[in-house]
């Protein structure tokens, strides 16, 4: 596993752009399941986790290790887990018995090019995988067992399943809200409605991505200070992330999102922009990434890769 030499301060930008055919090429040895694994579950798996993406939870992890001043080898493994958890959850979430989606990275989504099964199926190994490669790869065996404790918290009842859970939950009280409305009712409150959106998505995007600053910074040793100040920075991060992905389901471009926009209103899901409307929603995420630079203030220079990136997921158009 090569390593990358890190100066003390790099912008998110040159990060990725010297990572990612790293972390592409660890993703497609991982593929390889050896003897025994069906050609077409390969397929199914190579399909979801090789699409073209921005990589963003792995680099993650790289960039949390690279701040608390760990080497990026160590944490590569751990990197790829995470990004076969991802993958394994846009599989399932967009099966037609959930956010039902038929486009995903730009092309038609899992189960549309292999059905149904197989696309659960790869799902199922994907997520397995991951914690295989955790166990197996990363060292010492100690901070191999931390990180399986919380990318399994992370991917659990509590989290990501819990917020898709919910996030099903909020779709069903969407179409009551409509009938209330035509039926000339009164509409729920507007505050409970938006803590209940924000608790659905800390706990699926926001889990996400505190886990995989959690990973990286324990691949790389780090001191309780450290993982504090990349905590509320992850908190912060995820909602921000959020409200501007909800933001290009509003305005966005579909060829650059690579996913339908609008879809998101047509099926009455909770999102920023319909309960805050546009401005405030992308008020709120600029004030998110402000404070999420401001929590890694503390790791000085070396997180400054971090730092650029809070910036860039409230600018992007994809």
């Amino acid at each position: 596993m090569a390593v990358i030499v890190q100066t003390s301060t790099i912008r998110f930008e040159q990060f990725a752009l010297e990572t990612r055919p790293q972390i592409e090429d660890a993703l497609a040895r991982y593929c390889d399941f050896g003897p025994g694994c069906p050609h077409l579950l390969v397929e199914a798996v190579r399909y979801s986790l090789l699409a073209p993406g921005k990589r963003l939870r792995p680099l993650l992890v790289l960039m949390s290790a690279a701040a608390c001043g760990g080497d990026l080898g160590p944490a590569m493994p751990a990197a790829c887990a995470v990004e076969m958890v991802h993958a394994y959850s846009l599989i399932h979430d967009d099966l037609p018995a959930m956010d039902d989606d038929d486009m995903r990275r730009g092309r038609p989504t899992n189960h549309k090019m292999f059905g149904e099964g197989m696309a659960i199926l790869a799902g199922d190994a994907l997520l397995t995988r991951a914690f295989e490669i955790v166990a197996r790869d990363v060292h010492p065996a100690e901070v191999a067992a931390a990180c399986c404790a919380a990318l399994g918290h992370a991917a659990g009842a509590t989290a990501l399943v819990g917020g898709q859970v919910d996030d099903l939950a909020a779709e069903a009280r969407a179409a009551q809200r409509e009938q209330t409305v035509a039926n000339g009712e009164a509409i729920a409150d507007g505050q409970r409605e938006l803590a209940a959106l924000e608790s659905i998505h800390r706990r699926k995007t926001g889990a996400m991505f505190l886990v995989s600053l959690r990973l990286g910074a324990l691949t790389a040793g780090a001191e309780a200070r450290q993982l504090s100040c990349l905590e509320e920075y992850g908190r912060r991060l995820g909602l921000a992330f959020q409200i501007a992905d909800d933001l290009l389901d509003v305005d966005g471009d579909e060829k650059s999102v690579g996913k339908r926009v609008g879809k998101d209103a047509n099926r009455g899901k909770l999102t920023f922009p319909g309960l805050l409307g546009a401005t405030e929603s992308r008020r709120r995420a600029e004030r998110l990434a402000a404070e999420a630079c401001e929590a890694l203030g503390p790791l000085g220079p070396a997180a400054e890769a971090l730092a650029t990136l809070a910036r860039y997921v409230v600018e992007r158009d994809r």
